[in-house]
Parts: structure tokens; sequence; C-alpha cells
């Protein structure tokens, strides 16, 4: 790939879905990252803990990668730094409290010798050939920035997570005035935030939601637990101060949760009043109207603090009637099922259950169309790339971008992996690298692949089956068995004549094997499994894993 004079982008995660965001800048020898995010896994993902981008492009170009730059201090963005400073130890430059919240996570993971490098909005560093400028944003977290690289071909902007709150929670507008004298010195290209591009008008201001907040808690009789994203700080900023309004005392539940509120609180970004937080074991002390319980769960994980208290199986909560519980975020796509099962179970435990739907206690931190549009017309690039959402969503982008003047063929929709390649004047899709999805599970990294999910899929679909049989090494006699094991696939018990049956059938094709001297172990089992699978399916319609297992004596 020539790459002289030339600026490449090359997206690894964040394209054509939600989480993952992390971006390739490439001039000659030198590679900026932008934000190294994880995913949250998808029900169909069995077993699966975290889901990172393929990072195979910068381990074999590792020797150019100078820097890693951070937009925030959100999961999707910060989540698998860890994974890529074990491979390529370089400095990551961010906000305070996005580097406080990596500092956790990298602790964490017992890494060392890490070099965080803290910026402030309107600070500009040099990398290489970048020039890097960090712009005031507006987001659900503080401090989070929208970036422009000046380069030798052209200055890309980046707006990172964004939208145009003019009244947000800590008083710190975004800076509209930088993007628009961005936009008239001339920007080759634009990369912005597609989440809510099929979404019309302009995403409510935070402010909406502390109205919301303080209706409610003027109306709670008992205990109020409220269940957000954990780095949702804007969100906790918001039921602290509603909180101590009331008289209530806090506690705060979960680890992600309790992370991110001593993190922030340490730094100055979450003002917390001294007396207002308590531990768990002094909940007693206080009555039920004087409690807010701030916790995880808001988008039904099965181990998180809402989940466990649903289900009471909570070991300092259990829900009872009186309760007011407040759900401050909208579910992912994919966790409504999990979101709505939780909401129906603290019904049925008798507490008044405020979510989404039907209250103002949450706003997306996302721009609207309004708001894109006005991006757009302030920056008025040459080449726009929207990032950030799923495929629709970024082609929802695209229209509008074109809507407003942008040259069709100047609109890149692009996929994970794809080469971006801009000169000053010239822009195309000039290829592509690996890319894709690294499965984390546990400590294992990469090393379960599609093959054994699609194995865990059929095991929790179908079940299996092992069949065990003991042959005379010489002859290839059968001497024992076969024992059929099941699990996952029917009651034995319950299943005697279809188990018996099934004996019949291996130990007659095991003969046959005999007979025509075939020794040979894969043949052997490849006859067990087709026979067994056949006879399994012809009686049940299922599909069970068959495990043969051959012992020799």
């Amino acid at each position: 790939m020539e790459q002289k004079n030339k600026l490449l982008i090359i997206p690894l995660g964040g394209l054509g879905e939600i989480g993952k965001n992390m971006t390739v800048f490439q001039y000659g020898d030198d590679i900026v990252i932008l934000d190294v995010g994880l995913a949250f896994p998808e029900d169909d993902l069995l077993g699966i803990d975290l889901v990172i981008p393929d990072m195979t492009y910068l381990i074999d170009n590792r020797d150019k990668v100078r820097a890693v730059v951070l937009t925030h201090g959100h999961e999707d963005h910060i989540g698998a730094l860890s994974y890529l400073l074990k491979e390529i130890n370089v400095p990551v430059y961010g906000t305070r409290l996005a580097l406080g919240l990596v500092e956790g996570r990298l602790k964490e993971n017992r890494l060392t010798g890490y070099n965080l490098m803290p910026v402030k909005p309107g600070d500009e560093i040099t990398i290489g050939e970048f020039q890097i400028g960090f712009i005031q944003g507006s987001h659900s977290i503080p401090d989070a920035c929208g970036l422009y690289f000046t380069t030798p071909v052209g200055t890309v902007v980046h707006t990172g997570d964004f939208k145009i709150d003019q009244t947000p929670v800590d008083g710190k507008l975004i800076d509209i005035h930088k993007f628009a004298e961005l936009g008239n010195k001339g920007v080759l290209v634009l990369m912005s935030d597609s989440t809510n591009a099929e979404r019309p008008g302009y995403t409510g201001s935070e402010r909406e939601v502390t109205l919301a907040l303080d209706e409610e808690f003027k109306q709670a009789k008992g205990r109020i637990v409220m269940a957000t994203f954990a780095s949702n700080v804007s969100r906790i900023q918001q039921a602290v101060y509603t909180a101590c309004k009331y008289g209530r005392k806090i506690v705060v539940l979960g680890r992600s949760m309790v992370n991110v509120v001593n993190v922030a609180t340490d730094l100055g970004y979450l003002e917390m009043p001294e007396g207002t937080l308590i531990e768990p074991e002094e909940m007693k002390r206080f009555r039920d109207d004087q409690i807010l319980i701030l916790t995880t769960g808001s988008q039904g994980e099965p181990m998180a603090g809402l989940s466990r208290m649903a289900t009471n199986t909570h070991r300092s909560v259990s829900i009872s009637a009186g309760d007011t519980i407040l759900i401050a975020a909208t579910p992912i796509p994919g966790n409504e099922t999990s979101v709505s099962k939780i909401i129906d179970s603290l019904f049925r435990l008798g507490a008044h259950v405020v979510y989404e739907k039907i209250s103002g206690i949450h706003v997306s931190g996302h721009a609207s169309q309004e708001e894109l549009k006005l991006m757009l017309n302030l920056v008025r690039p040459k080449f726009f790339i929207p990032v950030h959402g799923e495929y629709r969503m970024l082609k929802k982008h695209g229209k509008i971008a074109e809507d407003l003047g942008i040259a069709h063929e100047n609109v890149f929709m692009g996929n994970n992996g794809d080469v971006f390649e801009f000169t000053k004047d010239t822009g195309r899709v000039a290829g592509k690298v690996k890319a894709g999805r690294v499965f984390v599970d546990g400590l294992g990294v990469g090393d379960v692949g599609n093959i054994v999910i699609r194995d865990r899929q059929q095991l929790s679909k179908e079940g299996i089956i092992v069949v065990v049989v003991t042959l005379d090494k010489q002859s290839g006699a059968l001497l024992s068995g076969p024992d059929l094991v099941s699990r996952g696939f029917v009651y034995v018990r319950d299943s005697s004549a279809l188990m018996n049956e099934a004996q019949v059938r291996v130990r007659a094709a095991l003969e046959r094997c005999e007979s025509n001297n075939i020794s040979d172990w894969s043949s052997i089992k490849l006859q067990v499994r087709e026979v067994l699978g056949k006879y399994l399916f012809e009686k049940t319609r299922r599909r069970p894993m068959i495990i043969p297992i051959i012992m020799e004596v």
C-alpha cells in the first residue's frame, strides 16, 4: 500500500455497530490511535465476557504506533486499552477523568509502566506528523472531547460522542465556536457521531432530567433505588443534588459504580457533600424515606445490582412495597427483553418502577438530526465519514450530509477494516485490513473463536451425548459398552427405550466396523456419529452433539 503523502484513516471498530470504537490515523510512518473501546456480548455469544477489536494491524505495525488519544471515559471508548497496552506500550492522552477511569482498569489488569498524559479541552499536542487538538464537547460524562488532526494533507475533525446541550449539568458548553473556526479554515474530513441519526429534532437537555428526578424524589414515600450506567457521571451528579435537597443519604452498590464514584469524586468531577455517602451496613440506622441507592444494572445484566434485587438475591437490599425504582437509561438494542423482565419482577415485588418509556428521567447523550445538521454546517467538510453507529444509522447520517450539499461521492459509508485514503484533493476507499471481533472469556483473549461459539450454541440448544466403548487392541472386538451419557438432551430415566435402542444401533455399527476390518479410530467415530445422529433425529427431531470416546485394552 503506497502511503507517501497520503493520510490513511482505518476504523477497527465502531462502524456498523454500537461499541468497541477504535480508529487508526496514519501518515507516513506515524500511527495515532483514537479510542480503544469494547463491546458487551450479545445473547448468542454464550459465556463471552467482553468483545474487543481485532488489533492485528497495529501489532504488525507496532514500530509505527506513536500514541493513543481518547475522546472520553466510557467503556465503549476505553475498555480495551489494557489489551492494547499489553502488546504496544505507548503514551495515552486524555482528560483527567478519562485517564482516572483508565488507570483503575490498568491496575485491575496488573499492568505497570504505562504512560498516561493528561490534557484539557483547548490543548494541542504534536505527535509525529500530527498536530492534535482537543475540543470541549458535551456528553453524559464530563470532559468529553471532539478532536482535530492537522496533517500535511489537511485537517480531520472527529466529533467524539456529542450532543449540543445548552444547559449541561457541569455548566461546560460544547465549544461550537472551535468547530466553526476549523470549518472556516477548511476541513478535509469530518467524522461524526451517528447514534441518533434516525431521531428527528433535538436531543433533550440534561436540565430536563433534573426536573423529572425532582418530581420523583418529591413523591417517593420509601427508599429510592436508581439504576444507571456507572460511567454516566452527569446522571449520578443530578441524583446526588436531588438526594441532598430531600435529605436522603446515598448508598453506592456495584463494583463499577463504586469505582466511578470514587474516581470522579477524587478528581473533582463529582460533587458529593460531606456526610452524604454511607456504607450499605449503615442503612438500617435511617428511615426508608432517607435513603437513595445508586446501583448498576440498567441494561438487565444478570450479575448487576438491579437484577439481583429483582430476584431477591442481593446481599444488601431486598425490594419491598413502597420502594421506588428509577431506571435512568435507555436499553441498548438487544437488551430490551432483559430490561422488561427485570421491570416485571420489580413490579411483582410491589415496587413503583419508573422507566424511560413513561418518564423524563433519562435523555440521550447523543445528537439528534438537527444537531447533526448544525455540526455539518459548522464544519463544512470536503469529505464525510459517518461513524459510531449501526449501519442504518450511518446510512441515515450520510443522507443528511448529502441533503446539506456534500457530494454523494464524497460521503463514505464504511465497514470496520476499510482503509480510507486522502490526499489534499482526493478521497477513496483504498483497500482493507484485518478487522473483526476478538472474544474475551475469563483470562483467555482470542482463544474462543467462532467454532467454539457455534459448539456452545449447539450444546445450549440440543445437548450432548457421550458414547464410551472399550475395544480389544489386537482384534478390534468390542469388549464393553457402548455406554451412553446424556446431558441436556433427554432425561435418561424417562427415555430408557430410546437410549436402549441407541445402544443397540451403536453396537451394530461397531460390529460392522470389526467385520470390515476398520480399526482407524477416526473412521469408527465417524460411523458411530452417523448412525446415532440419524437415529436420534428420526426419533426426536433434535441433533445433540455426539462425542464418541474409544478406549483400547
